[in-house]
């Protein structure tokens, strides 16, 4: 029921998007592959399952937020172990890289999406949840392949990309192949060779998509405000004022505008999340651990390569999210999950954890604040204890509701 639900607002979403902004017809072709539900083990769970545009293409189901804010992914009872990050606005991360001393770009929360493959961080993201058991859970990049070549809209790929594809000769299992965990398509070495390219084309699509204009349409107040279209009432002023200020709030020390981001990796020090299903999943949590897991963000996923030597020094860190649509819901009741795991669910709870986290006796709704998941790597420069008064957070508050998108200016 939850899914059907999702998906109902999913295409309404996708035909009204449809006037906004014209695609061409590779950002169509990425349009049409982020919508298709088919994409998927059991065929019941597209990319905008996760990731929706009435909430900046984020987690679209307010109880999920409320609760482990970890979505479920194609196979019945099997959740992701983060929170889903916004699709939108990502597209300028660059190939994750540590040329400054600091580890910059990638993709996902960890940064495993590096673009050392492709070039492109967003399009290697794309590839990801695809194959993820948590996630879409196909067995083979081969079996997107299929499917796209199934879909009605195989067509415009052959447009986009030319008929390679179509070459390849399909074992006649494929679709029992491709609906069962740990399958593998039995192909010749060529046609792997051309499903493989195939498959990075998919994400390329996608990756498109992600950056087209109907996905980044920057219209938001704050956007208008800055072409000098909208004016910002004076709590959200103080609020804009106070997020630039590189001593007191120090929110634009990492969220630069105008993408709010710079890409970076920080350990904010939140606690682990209690309510996270993927803990409880131990028959086949990939991870190990269960409830013992903990997640080491960045370091963790460095530890797997030639950077083992940098793993401990950025344990607990994850990148630092676009603020873009931080507010962006369908109505006011609905309620939207912070952090990497979700674990805050305002953005007054949030904004009050920056700036008191280190405070003793400090907390939100008469409980303290928990000890951070991952102690070692804390960032203590830029929040903790910022001395800020409960109207400057409230100010700050009201300026990061600026940022949604589908401001409409007054005439």
């Amino acid at each position: 029921m939850l899914r059907k639900r999702l998906w109902i607002c999913a295409i309404i979403l996708l035909l009204t998007a449809a006037t906004v902004a014209a695609l061409n017809d590779k950002e169509q072709l990425g349009k049409n592959i982020f919508f298709d539900k088919k994409l998927s083990i059991n065929e019941n769970q597209a990319c905008a399952a996760c990731h929706s545009p009435q909430v900046g293409f984020t987690g679209p189901d307010s109880i999920i937020n409320i609760l482990g804010s970890v979505y479920e992914g194609s196979i019945d009872g099997r959740f992701g172990n983060r929170k889903p990050p916004a699709a939108a606005y990502a597209g300028d991360s660059p190939v994750l890289n540590n040329s400054t001393g600091l580890w910059i770009g990638g993709m996902f929360w960890d940064g495993r999406a590096t673009g050392w493959t492709l070039g492109d961080p967003l399009a290697e993201q794309a590839k990801g949840p695809f194959l993820n058991p948590m996630e879409q859970g196909l067995p083979d990049s081969a079996c997107v392949v299929y499917r796209v070549n199934d879909s009605d809209y195989s067509n415009l790929y052959k447009q986009v990309w030319g008929n390679e594809s179509s070459s390849v000769k399909w074992p006649e299992d494929i679709k029992k192949v491709c609906s069962k965990e740990h399958g593998q398509a039995n192909l010749s070495s060529g046609d792997r060779n051309i499903t493989d390219d195939a498959f990075n084309n998919i994400a390329r699509s996608i990756a498109a998509y992600e950056r087209s204009t109907e996905v980044n349409p920057f219209t938001s107040k704050y956007d208008y405000y800055m072409k000098g279209n909208a004016t910002l009432t004076p709590k959200e002023m103080r609020g804009l004022e106070l997020f630039n200020n590189s001593t007191t709030a120090r929110c634009a020390n990492c969220h630069v505008p105008p993408l709010f981001t710079d890409f970076s990796y920080h350990n904010l020090g939140i606690p682990k999340d209690p309510m996270n299903p993927f803990y409880y999943e131990y028959r086949w949590n990939g991870m190990g651990g269960g409830i013992n897991w903990i997640d080491h963000g960045l370091g963790e996923f460095l530890n797997t390569t030639e950077y083992q030597n940098a793993a401990v020094n950025n344990y607990g860190m994850h990148k630092v999210p676009t603020l873009r649509n931080v507010d962006k819901r369908p109505h006011k009741s609905f309620i939207k999950a912070y952090g990497h795991n979700g674990y805050f669910k305002s953005l007054k709870e949030i904004v009050h954890f920056y700036n008191t986290r280190d405070v003793p006796g400090a907390g939100w709704k008469g409980k303290h604040w928990q000890p951070a998941e991952v102690s070692a790597n804390v960032n203590k420069d830029e929040m903790g204890n910022l001395s800020l008064t409960p109207q400057e957070e409230s100010d700050i508050v009201a300026f990061l509701k600026t940022l949604s998108d589908g401001y409409i200016p007054k005439k």
